[in-house]
């Protein structure tokens, strides 16, 4: 079962229908709604702010959540996926975005909704990135807009792939 651990008064709150590896990390203040998957050696850590997870969301193998103390919160979108080892540091992530392996969004950036982070890619605080468009780099930059329907196709076959992964590790429960 995964470690689910209060501090400072908040308690995670998960919605219905929610995979949780075994080895992953949730503290403080987390909320996720109904149908996310919280992948192996993940960590989200609200000890010092908020984080907030909409629907549908998955957050894949080693990746770290977290904020600035009393200052950046997390807040993502529903039907995200986050790739492995990415970090998110106080950074919003609007619906159906894709966020790439290995990469790192920083304190007050946002991705736009259907956006798309490069693998490896670092968003640096402050950045801004609009919707339906396509980011890479260090420090992460424009490559290219994308048509709404291939991103769409793209991040939601991968959200929704993740749901039936996580459907597969709870019948092995049964």
């Amino acid at each position: 079962m995964a470690l689910i651990k209060s501090v400072r008064g908040f308690t995670p709150q998960m919605g219905e229908n929610c995979f949780l590896a075994e080895n992953a990390t949730i503290v403080g203040d987390v909320t996720m709604g109904d149908g996310c998957s919280i992948w192996f050696n993940t960590v989200l850590r609200g000890d010092v702010n908020s984080i907030r997870i909409g629907n549908h969301v998955n957050i894949q193998d080693g990746s770290v959540l977290h904020t600035l103390y009393e200052k950046s919160t997390v807040e993502i979108g529903d039907y995200v996926s986050i790739g492995h080892n990415v970090t998110v540091h106080g950074a919003k992530i609007n619906d159906y975005a894709l966020i790439g392996m290995g990469a790192t969004l920083l304190d007050y950036a946002e991705v736009g909704e259907g956006a798309i982070v490069a693998a490896g890619a670092l968003v640096l605080s402050y950045t801004t990135i609009p919707p339906f468009t396509l980011w890479a780099g260090v420090p992460a930059k424009f490559i290219k807009n994308v048509e709404p329907e291939q991103t769409n196709e793209i991040n939601r076959k991968i959200a929704h792939q993740y749901a039936m992964y996580a459907g597969w590790y709870k019948e092995e429960k049964k």
